[in-house]
């Protein structure tokens, strides 16, 4: 090739890989400064693209987690007035038992005893609301709807004895219940309706549960599978940058020896 001061052939290409150089230098910092090696549409749009889909499904995951959880909370509140309910029926049945087999002040005073219960029973039926749901006042028929998934899939919460249950209750705990009414038949078949209902609640909170616990794996599982997708290496990217940032100061190096040969003609012209 002939010796030229118009066209340094030599610059050219030493300029052409420090371009390079400085390029690559770009990415790697990118991927440093993001810790992602797909942070952008530019850096893989196929990539980028599932990793966008995958982080829209785990925000909807956590509308489904927040209704789940809604949905156990209900549940649970019912199943604690449940708990007090069974228990104050289980000291009604020994009262009636009391009532019938006793007359005079004493059979008044199991009554007495009786109503207050009946009355603890009402309160705690009443007041097992929430978020304004109530499973135990809930009508015949209807139940409380939570999302278990993002394609519109749905647990009913209730229980259809509930309405049972209520009005086998209400016949022991109207607060004024006669010695005649307070009767060991009538105590157990409020207590049979409330253990059928308790235990299709325990079934469904259960269920809530299990769902829950999948959810959170699932959004795990997720989050690992978009961090496989579009994370950096970081260990890999430090020793890389470290070979650029080197590579970059011998690429200026080559530029200007190839620059300062066209000056090497002069000494030809003296």
């Amino acid at each position: 090739m002939a010796n030229s001061i118009n066209t340094n052939y030599g610059a050219q290409i030493a300029l052409q890989n420090l371009n390079a150089t400085n390029k690559a230098l770009e990415t790697t910092q990118n991927r440093v400064n993001t810790g992602l090696k797909v942070s952008s549409a530019k850096d893989n749009g196929a990539i980028f693209a599932i990793a966008t889909s995958q982080r829209a499904d785990m925000a909807a995951q956590d509308a489904v987690k927040n209704s789940l959880q809604r949905g156990q909370s209900i549940v649970d509140v019912a199943l604690a007035a449940g708990d007090t309910i069974t228990t104050a029926l289980e000291e009604m049945k020994a009262l009636a038992v009391n009532i019938q087999s006793s007359t005079g002040d004493a059979q008044a005073a199991y009554l007495k005893d009786f109503n207050a219960l009946g009355k603890e029973i009402s309160d705690a039926m009443t007041n097992a609301s929430f978020d304004g749901v109530n499973l135990w006042t809930t009508a015949a028929g209807t139940s409380t709807a939570v999302t278990t998934n993002t394609s519109s899939g749905t647990l009913q919460l209730g229980s259809a004895a509930a309405t049972s249950a209520n009005a086998g209750v209400t016949a022991v705990t109207s607060g004024s219940v006669t010695a005649t009414a307070a009767t060991v038949t009538a105590v157990e078949t409020a207590i049979d309706a409330v253990t059928d209902t308790l235990g299709t609640l325990g079934t469904q909170s259960k269920s809530v549960g299990r769902q829950l616990t999948f959810v959170s794996k699932f959004q795990d599982a997720l989050e690992t599978g978009i961090g496989n997708l579009v994370d950096a290496d970081l260990a890999k990217e430090s020793a890389k940058l470290t070979a650029l940032q080197t590579k970059q100061q011998l690429g200026v190096q080559a530029l200007s020896i190839a620059n300062s040969s066209s000056s090497v003609l002069l000494s030809l012209f003296r």
